[in-house]
């Protein structure tokens, strides 16, 4: 590639203005594919994940209502959901959706599903209570309006840019704004990746495609992401760009890598088993199937994208285990948990007997009891070290972000960058004893 190929690049990749909003608006602008990992218990279209579209230049005027974005907005993000109020689709603020807050600095360092439900919930009453309200006991609504607050606790998420023009924007603004907004989710037909489809084909006629073979005709997140990718290839004059988005720590389970239909049969033993033992010769088709065109690897080139920072390299393999290392040794020297996984187990423990809250200006917390004294511990970058906790406590939230960030298979997710600023956020209430650990 050549070098001023690269430098368009990467100013591609600075143009994402929710992570830059310091930085003034840009001409151009992008349309970004998020293919969304799958988390929980995975069915068999289940494990293909989510797919969703985030513009930067339109903004919501409500959750149901688009409009161009005004000086310092950051856009929104798009997408398909099944049995959101009777929607077909729903607009939500970058921030929010990624992590169920307004301000980057107010994102918890750990996660654990108390909180995200806490925060999810305070958001619904904030900005979608039209969507989901209260229930007539004032109970917090059932419901998958959860999909729509807080998507990166629950998993990673990949991002695949392509540039759209303002006339493109406008266009897709009038188109959604003037059709009727009713529930059209249906999955083998209409799922979240149709939407994606028939979105970006109006700004690119042709662009995004089923996969008739690898995904038996239907859409879904991953041939979504591979067909952008492909197109993106073969159109070097509209900057194309990839980054990742890491699941934020915490005890929340880790979500899996996404699957297409032939891929989900291979790789799930309560099918591929049967699927063996009964019609081996389908079997094998489905594995010919999936070996032609069902393969795409979406961290391939992803950059690491940070809240308030420039995306980054990965980590290497090398760079994580010397971190562990410190750590390690960090925690030992000021008499704390020697094993890393120690202080891991403590906080779980802690955690799960907290009860989040915020402070007095709305910033995440978590409240707990330590003997008979009531702790309350700023959980996010702006409130973590002006609470009553005391610093051994903070030292353990920060030491185990540390490191569930550098466990073995994530140093692909997490940058270096944001490894040394959670180091020295570290440093400040755990002070190293030795000169080589700083």
């Amino acid at each position: 590639m050549c070098a001023l190929c690269k430098f368009r690049k990467s100013l591609k990749l600075l143009g994402l203005l929710v992570f830059l909003a310091a930085l003034p608006r840009c001409a151009r602008a992008d349309a970004t594919l998020l293919l969304e990992e799958p988390y929980g218990k995975l069915g068999f279209f289940t494990g293909t994940g989510h797919v969703a579209l985030y513009f930067d230049r339109i903004c919501a005027e409500t959750p149901l209502a688009l409009r161009p974005c005004r000086s310092g907005e950051t856009g929104v993000v798009i997408g398909r959901y099944n049995k959101v109020a009777g929607y077909d689709w729903v607009a939500v603020p970058l921030i929010p959706y990624l992590y169920a807050v307004d301000n980057l600095d107010d994102v918890p360092l750990l996660a654990n599903p108390k909180l995200v439900s806490f925060l999810r919930n305070e958001y619904r009453k904030r900005h979608l209570e039209d969507i989901a309200p209260d229930l007539e006991n004032g109970e917090v609504p059932s419901g998958n309006w959860t999909q729509l607050a807080g998507a990166s606790y629950d998993r990673t998420i990949y991002g695949f840019t392509i540039e759209t023009s303002e006339a493109q924007d406008l266009r897709l603004i009038k188109a959604l704004n003037a059709q009727p907004n009713r529930m059209r989710y249906v999955s083998l037909t209409q799922n979240c990746a149709d939407f994606v489809r028939e979105v970006i084909n109006i700004y690119y006629p042709k662009a995004l495609h089923r996969n008739l073979v690898a995904d038996l005709g239907i859409s879904t997140p991953k041939q979504m992401a591979k067909s952008l990718s492909k197109f993106s290839g073969k159109h070097p004059e509209l900057h194309s760009a990839r980054f990742v988005i890491p699941q934020v720590p915490g005890t929340i389970a880790r979500s899996t890598t996404p699957h297409g239909v032939a891929e989900g049969l291979l790789k799930s033993k309560k099918y591929v088993v049967p699927l063996l033992a009964v019609q081996p010769i389908l079997a094998g088709c489905v594995a010919a199937a999936y070996i032609g065109g069902g393969r795409f690897d979406p961290t391939r080139d992803a950059m690491v994208l940070i809240p308030g920072g420039r995306p980054q390299p990965p980590l290497d393999a090398a760079g994580r285990r010397a971190y562990a290392e410190r750590l390690s040794t960090l925690l030992a020297q000021n008499g704390q948990e020697a094993s890393i996984k120690g202080s891991t187990k403590a906080w779980a423990r802690l955690q799960a007997m907290a009860e989040p809250g915020v402070d007095e200006y709305g910033r995440p917390m978590l409240s707990m009891r330590l003997g008979d004294q009531l702790i309350d511990l700023g959980i996010s970058r702006s409130n973590i070290l002006s609470t009553s906790a005391p610093p051994s406590l903070t030292g353990t939230l920060l030491a185990t972000r540390l490191h569930l960030e550098l466990q073995r298979g994530s140093n692909a997710k997490v940058s270096e960058k944001d490894i040394a600023n959670d180091w020295t956020l570290l440093r400040q209430v755990v002070p190293p004893l030795r000169a080589d650990l700083n």
